[in-house]
């Protein structure tokens, strides 16, 4: 590594901090609550099981992100993820195609179901809040159907293995999914022309159709990628469940929101980091592993998470007010 390369290196990890200092101590606050008031907080093992349940929601918060900088939302995903595996596991339990081809099916449906919300956001006009909350309806309406009301339930291990094995024993396959996507989602936002035209269109999208950005198309992309980071949810979690399960998911995408607007996503647009998501997914995680630790009643996770959901918007809003005043 060269001296130029260094000191960008130092430059872009000394802007992280200064972006995300308030969410850092905040989780470092809570590690230490937690170290000292759990059972085991800070240990090994947990830390990995942390990780692996932040995997989940990291995955469908991916997606609901680029949909929030996008200036809209997507709720689909915890129904979906429900629908996916449900669907895939059905395929290869029921109906005898071979497993890969059930995998296929489960991701190439959320494809499908995302691409489904992008379109009529993108050509009627219709809010994404009233899309995704009715397209969330139809998905667990659909996994029930299928399900007929149960469980669809393997033993096959390979399929297992996707969301409960581990690379040489040690580190669970889903956290290595998860630092995969968030590779590939800095990638996206940060190095293509694709993730430009995501933040432009969120920032004004009158000015971006004016520029020249197909909005429609960079609308219809990112509910597609939402879609595709659900239905690959819903893998893992079938893989991890040994089974699909159409009640599975309920209250995934507040989480997925919750991590996305507590990393600095703004809901009105134009605005959100990689960096930010993943200390929201992991700050989300943590509410959950630390108050289980501490066998905190698990409804008060629900309350706690509508909380910082509001709070966290309401800061939002301030911010966005102190920058209209200086311009």
């Amino acid at each position: 590594m060269n001296e130029k390369t260094e000191n960008a290196f130092a430059a872009g990890v000394k802007n992280y901090f200064k972006q995300n200092y308030g969410i850092l101590i905040a989780l470092g606050a809570m590690w230490v609550i937690f170290t000292i008031f759990g059972n085991n907080f800070l240990t090994g093992n947990n830390m990995l099981n942390l990780l692996r349940t932040c995997a989940t929601n990291c995955f469908l918060a991916i997606g609901v992100q680029m949909a929030i900088i996008l200036a809209g939302i997507d709720l689909t995903g915890g129904a979906l993820a429900a629908l996916t595996g449900v669907i895939c596991v059905s395929a290869f339990e029921i109906w005898n195609m071979p497993m890969w081809l059930g995998i296929g099916i489960g991701i190439a449906l959320g494809v499908l179901v995302g691409f489904a919300n992008g379109w009529i956001v993108a050509y009627t006009g219709i809010h994404p809040f009233v899309v995704t909350l009715a397209m969330q309806s139809i998905c667990r309406g659909a996994a029930y159907l299928i399900a007929n009301g149960s469980p669809v339930t393997t033993v096959n291990r390979r399929f297992q293995a996707i969301g409960s094995g581990s690379l040489s024993g040690i580190i669970p396959y889903p956290i290595i999914y998860m630092t995969i996507f968030l590779v590939i989602d800095f990638f996206i936002l940060n190095k293509t022309r694709f993730g430009r035209h995501i933040y432009a269109v969120g920032g004004n999208e009158t000015a971006a159709r004016f520029s020249g950005i197909d909005v429609n198309k960079v609308k219809i992309l990112v509910w597609t990628i939402s879609g595709a980071m659900a239905g690959f949810c819903g893998i893992v979690l079938a893989a991890r469940l040994s089974g699909g399960q159409p009640s599975t998911g309920e209250g995934y995408e507040t989480d997925a929101i919750a991590a996305s607007v507590l990393g600095g996503t703004s809901f009105f647009g134009g605005t959100g980091t990689v960096g930010g998501l993943f200390i929201g997914v992991l700050i989300i995680g943590t509410i959950s592993n630390g108050l289980n630790l501490m066998h905190v009643n698990s409804y008060w996770q629900y309350v706690l998470k509508g909380v910082i959901i509001i709070v966290a918007v309401y800061v939002d809003m301030l911010k966005k007010q102190r920058q209209n005043k200086v311009a």
